[in-house]
């Protein structure tokens, strides 16, 4: 890696795929000249992010610095990192021991509708939390499954406070509030508030080994969902996924204020890419601050339009298992004072219940069985025509996708079974079944 920041930039194999993301230098660079950024955007060990026409952020391995010196580019080292030297931004702040407390208190205060696991463990150790909420949370129901992940990147804290309010007031609210227990009794809520907490605790962006989490995903070319060399933390997540059938996401991330959507490393468009303009937009639109962005139009971005992201887990969440992820960026400084948390989440409250909630704007099936097999999908349009809208894998039985409104037919084949339906999908409903067909 070290010599191809001098030269060529490494193939994109599976193998070198797993060792982007190596941060040993890192700067802001101020020139936004074209030519210099389609440069770097060929060196797959770089990381570009935060974008702004004042510049942005540039992660590489050692010899980054000298590269930019030999081609006179102008850059300094103070950019969006945290300072650890001003500590009392850090004060108020939860340790990881204080969030693990927290979130063993409140499974064991609401036993019935909260399941706490740990998917696996940090480089340094630490449990990767994740809390199942669900009216039957040691249950695995048909229902749509939702998750919230934050702070992949730890020196981008806000998301993971943001999720501990959100999980008090889900568990405080139940049986109490209709809207929170009508969500929670009809849906699987999975919220990880720190996929990175030793990046949090050394107050930096990337975990313990030095790597930014979010470039070591699988990229589009990986024949499968490969783990080889890949970070614990990564490793984890990917487990995770591959044992679940998430429909619908979102991960928190720091340093703007914008919903960020796929695709992340191609200007090509996402093949649901309304669906996804309009899912970042109901979060947006709830958020005055984010809406009314004069960075961002309504508050929303495709991603590759801002900047390009290889190895991100966005991208591979659809690709390897049809899960819409979105990335939201929650406050232009990564590491806000903590009297500051409240504010932020008084503004993003409304807008991750309504973004939740949107996973019930789709349509599946159970089949009675734990076949594997595949699902091709058409719209049914108003003059009776059909579009199709691709064939998709499902695994143990079971499917479901998040959809734009109207009607739609399911082909399903399984071995040597194949049965159709027909399913209706609106939006702004709690489906009382999950929508789901029973086959």
């Amino acid at each position: 890696m070290k010599k191809s920041i001098l030269g060529l930039a490494l193939a994109m194999s599976v193998g070198a795929q797993a060792q982007m993301g190596k941060i040993e230098e890192s700067v802001f660079v101020h020139q936004m000249d074209k030519k210099l950024i389609k440069l770097i955007e060929s060196h797959p060990e770089l990381t570009m992010d935060h974008m702004t026409d004042e510049g942005f952020e540039l992660y590489g391995p050692t010899g980054t610095k000298k590269w930019l010196d030999s081609m006179n580019v102008h850059y300094h080292e103070d950019h969006a990192h945290v300072n650890k030297s001003d500590e009392d931004k850090f004060a108020g702040y939860p340790s990881f021991s204080d969030i693990t407390r927290f979130l063993k208190a409140m499974a064991k205060k609401y036993p019935k509708i909260t399941e706490l696991k740990s998917i696996g463990k940090s480089v340094e150790g630490k449990e990767l939390w994740v809390l199942k909420i669900s009216d039957n949370a040691k249950t695995d129901e048909v229902e749509p499954e939702f998750k919230y992940i934050s702070s992949m990147h730890g020196d981008e804290i806000t998301g993971r406070e943001l999720l501990q309010f959100l999980i008090k007031d889900l568990l405080e609210g139940y049986g109490k509030d209709k809207r929170l227990t009508d969500l929670i009794n009809n849906t699987e809520l999975y919220i990880m508030p720190s996929m990175n907490p030793d990046g949090s605790k050394k107050r930096q962006r990337a975990n313990a080994n030095g790597f930014d989490l979010n470039r070591n995903f699988p990229h589009w070319n990986a024949e499968v969902n490969d783990l080889m060399g890949r970070q614990p933390e990564t490793v984890a997540v990917m487990n995770y996924q591959a044992s679940r059938q998430f429909a619908l996401s979102a991960n928190f991330h720091g340093g703007a204020v914008c919903v960020n959507y796929p695709w992340d490393s191609t200007k090509v468009r996402h093949p649901f890419d309304a669906l996804l303009q309009d899912l970042s937009l109901r979060y947006a639109q709830e958020n005055a601050p984010m809406y009314r962005s004069r960075e961002f139009n309504r508050g929303i971005t495709n991603g590759a339009d801002w900047y390009v992201v290889r190895g991100g887990m966005q991208d591979w969440s659809y690709v390897f298992f049809n899960d819409l992820q979105v990335t939201v960026e929650l406050s232009d400084r990564k590491w806000p004072r903590y009297s500051q948390i409240p504010g932020f989440y008084k503004d993003n409250k409304e807008s991750m219940l309504v973004y939740a909630e949107a996973i019930h704007q789709g349509a599946g099936f159970k089949l009675s069985t734990k076949n594997n097999g595949t699902v091709k999908i058409k719209k049914i349009l108003n003059n009776g025509m059909k579009k199709d809208l691709g064939s998709y894998g499902f695994r143990s039985g079971e499917f479901f996708k998040v959809l734009d409104e109207g009607s739609y037919e399911f082909t399903v084949q399984y071995g040597s079974t194949v049965k159709t339906f027909e399913k209706t999908v609106e939006a702004n409903k709690i489906y009382t079944d999950g929508n789901y067909y029973q086959l």
